[in-house]
């Protein structure tokens, strides 16, 4: 058999145990908050049909979904010579989600009988996309989603908004939260005459941060926007001052335009409860946030971390009918979706994560041979019960060898039962930090460990 070289495809990653604990860290705080805000847990599959996915994400969205190939003899009686979008339906008919937002809305509306609306849900799984692999972008990658679903009320928002601080307080990190409305967006293209170019505005200043206003001003060249409706642009871009300052600049702005209006109405009530409410982190209106997926029409968040150079790490929105792609209208939602990856990134860079975590072992048991292993293993069975996670090493070796390990794994405690422990009863206790050695009692082993 031929040798293969070991390799995973750009994009993925594997995770060593060091590298698991501490991604659990962040998995186990996420999903705490989510429980706290009394959100329920479901799963969908890796794999949805295409016609579930395609079409929600927008042009470029589209572009970065992985499709997978149909089984069997699926080139059979396929014109290859036909345009690459008019081939792939025939030989693809499923692909790995892109998120978990539209998988949910699928969801909703074919478990509609078997939820309660509002419906909160929570969900932590991987997500796939086809992107360029760089810092902080993966093509394989966890998203930790939070939604609402069924109701309209802007606490929803808030709520939100309250669960990114929590997150973020209980993890260390210092985070800005921006916040936009897509109504103000559809208002802006409205008010510079191009209302057919809404969705080529938003894909273009969503892009304000990574390429600048001058690219910005030429990718929406590009998309047919003129001269003077680009210029018409500028007083949204230079609006500055308090949120509140700037939504009365976009009221008088929007004189006669209902969307608009009804953007900046929103946008006021939401930041009226957010100010009640005193969250820690920093909350600022930030009229060039887009959010380039098609299927958000209110509120849109974006989260950064303020101490590391790093794309956002969290992200979200309102959508109003999203399921009504999947014959259940009017039904209005709005979550967010926590990027673990990026999260991770951020920590390890801020050498945040607690200490510990990467202890798979409270206490290991040196092996003295048969009797004494005999001995140990009624010992740990009881510690085991306890909740005390306990290792025996499986081998007679060396003591150097055996308390090599123990430090290489970072375990606290060495627990040592020769013949004078099995006789009397005990456990003689070696605290790996400050080297003190006890003698206890197996009766108070799991008090002293716990």
């Amino acid at each position: 058999m031929a040798t293969v070289k070991c390799s995973i495809p750009k994009g993925t990653r594997d995770f060593l145990p060091v590298e698991m604990a501490r991604r659990n860290y962040i998995f186990d705080t996420i999903r705490s908050v989510f429980r706290t805000f009394a959100f329920e847990p479901i799963e969908t599959p890796s794999l949805e049909n295409l016609s579930t996915l395609m079409g929600k994400y927008g042009e470029e969205g589209d572009k970065l979904l992985f499709k997978v190939l149909n089984s069997g003899d699926f080139m059979d009686g396929v014109d290859f010579s036909q345009d690459y979008h008019k081939v792939a339906p025939q030989i693809c008919d499923r692909g790995l989600r892109y998120d978990l937002t539209v998988p949910f809305a699928r969801f909703v509306v074919q478990h509609r009988d078997q939820v309660v609306f509002p419906f909160r849900r929570y969900q932590l799984q991987p997500v796939w996309r086809a992107d360029r692999p760089q810092k902080g972008r993966y093509r394989e990658f966890y998203q930790c989603d939070a939604d609402m679903i069924g109701s309209t009320s802007l606490l929803n928002e808030l709520e939100l908004v309250q669960m990114i601080d929590m997150v973020f307080g209980k993890l260390g990190i210092n985070v800005c939260v921006k916040i936009n409305n897509r109504k103000v967006l559809a208002g802006i293209a409205d008010m510079i005459g191009a209302p057919d170019k809404m969705v080529d505005i938003t894909v273009a200043i969503d892009k304000l941060d990574k390429i600048g206003l001058d690219n910005v001003r030429a990718e929406l060249a590009e998309r047919g926007l003129t001269a003077e409706q680009i210029q018409a642009l500028d007083p949204v871009f230079s609006l500055s001052g308090s949120a509140a300052e700037k939504l009365s600049a976009l009221e008088a702005m929007f004189a006669n335009v209902e969307t608009g209006l009804k953007g900046v109405a929103e946008l006021k009530e939401l930041f009226g409860y957010i100010n009640a409410a005193e969250p820690r982190c920093t909350v600022e209106l930030d009229l060039t946030l887009a959010r380039g997926l098609n299927y958000y029409t209110g509120a849109i968040f974006e989260v950064k971390a303020m101490d590391v150079q790093i794309g956002s790490i969290c992200g979200g929105g309102r959508y109003d009918n999203l399921t009504g792609i999947f014959g259940m209208p009017d039904v209005s939602g709005v979550g967010i979706s926590f990027g673990a990856d990026r999260i991770y990134d951020v920590l390890t860079e801020l050498n945040a994560f607690p200490e510990g975590l990467e202890q798979a072992a409270r206490v290991m048991f040196i092996n003295f041979g048969a009797a004494e292993q005999a001995a140990c293993i009624g010992i740990a069975a009881r510690l085991r019960a306890a909740g005390i996670s306990t290792l025996i090493y499986p081998d007679s070796a060396k003591m150097k060898k055996q308390m090599d390990y123990a430090n290489r794994k970072q375990v606290p405690f060495v627990a040592f039962v020769g013949e004078s422990e099995i006789k009397d009863g005990t456990v003689t206790l070696k605290n790996m930090t400050d080297g003190t050695q006890q003698t206890v009692s197996v009766d108070k082993l799991a008090e002293i460990l716990g």
